[in-house]
C-alpha cells in the first residue's frame, strides 16, 4: 500500500477517472480530479500534489503542453505520469524531454499505476530529503535532522521535526492544518488537537530567541515559515506571526 499522499488525476474518461480514483483511494490516497487539461494546469499550480497522473489526449489544453507549461513557466518538480493511448516513440522522447516521469499505456492494470506511483513517489521524497532546506537563519539538515538558527541548535520533538520540514520543504508557500496532519498521521489523525500545541513548540524553538519571528500562521487558510521581509514585499493575505496556532 502507497500510505498517505495526494494524487492529480487528470483524465477526460470520467469512467476511466472514477475508477482509478476509487481503487487509489482503497489503496491510502486522496485523490483530486481535473477532466480536462486546462483545469489540471491550474490545479497543479494552486496545490502541492505527491504525483500527477496526466492522460496525454486532453481538451483544452493538451497533456504534453501541460508537462510544459509545469515544467518550463511553473517550475514544477511534482512527478508526472503520462497515461496514452499512443504509443510512439517519438511521443514518448517528446514527454521525457519535457519532464514526464513515466509512461503508461492504454489499457493498463489499476496495480500496474500503483506500483509506478509508488516508484516515482518514493525517488521524489528521497531527493527532497536529501536536500538541506534553509529559510532565513535557520536550517535544517534532513540527513542528521538537525536544526539551527544563527549558529544556536533548535532541539525539537519527533512530530516537530516532521512539521519543521514541511513548512520549510514548502517555504513560502501557506501549508493548510489539513495537509500537515493528513501528511504526519494519515488517516489516523489524534483525538485531540494535538497539531496546535506541536505548533506553539515549534514556535517558540525557532522564535522565541530571534527578532525576526519565522513562522507565521496565515488567517483562515494554515501556516508559513518565511523571513518576515520577504513576505512583506509578496503578502497575499493577513498574517499574524504569533497568532494562536
Amino acid at each position: 500500500m502507497l500510505g498517505s499522499g495526494i494524487i492529480l488525476l487528470v483524465e477526460d474518461n470520467r469512467t476511466l477517472a472514477e475508477a482509478i480514483g476509487n481503487y487509489l483511494e482503497t489503496r491510502g490516497l486522496d485523490v483530486d480530479y481535473a477532466a480536462d487539461g486546462l483545469e489540471g494546469y491550474r490545479l497543479a499550480q494552486e496545490n502541492r500534489y505527491d504525483a500527477i497522473v496526466l492522460d496525454g489526449n486532453m481538451p483544452r489544453m493538451d497533456g504534453l503542453e501541460v508537462v510544459r507549461k509545469l515544467r518550463e513557466e511553473s517550475k514544477a518538480s511534482t512527478p508526472i505520469i503520462m497515461v496514452t493511448a499512443r504509443d510512439a516513440l517519438e511521443d514518448k522522447v517528446k514527454g521525457l524531454e519535457l519532464g514526464v516521469d513515466d509512461y503508461l499505456t492504454k489499457p493498463f492494470a489499476a496495480q500496474e499505476l500503483e506500483a509506478r506511483l509508488h516508484a516515482v513517489i518514493r525517488r521524489n521524497r528521497k531527493q527532497l530529503c536529501g536536500q538541506a532546506l534553509c529559510v532565513g537563519d535557520l536550517s535544517y539538515d534532513p540527513v542528521s535532522q538537525s536544526a539551527t538558527r544563527e549558529g544556536k541548535e533548535i532541539h525539537l520533538s519527533r512530530v516537530g521535526i516532521q512539521l519543521l520540514q514541511i513548512l520549510m520543504r514548502e517555504s513560502p508557500r501557506v501549508v493548510s492544518r489539513k495537509e500537515i496532519e493528513r501528511e504526519i498521521w494519515g488517516d489516523d489523525l489524534p483525538e485531540s488537537d494535538v497539531l496546535r500545541s506541536h505548533l506553539y513548540n515549534l514556535r517558540r524553538a525557532i522564535d522565541r530567541d530571534f527578532a525576526n519571528p519565522l513562522l507565521q500562521t496565515v488567517q483562515n487558510a494554515g501556516y508559513r515559515l518565511a523571513d518576515i521581509g520577504q513576505f512583506q514585499e509578496n503578502a497575499s493575505g493577513p498574517v499574524s506571526a504569533y497568532a494562536a496556532a
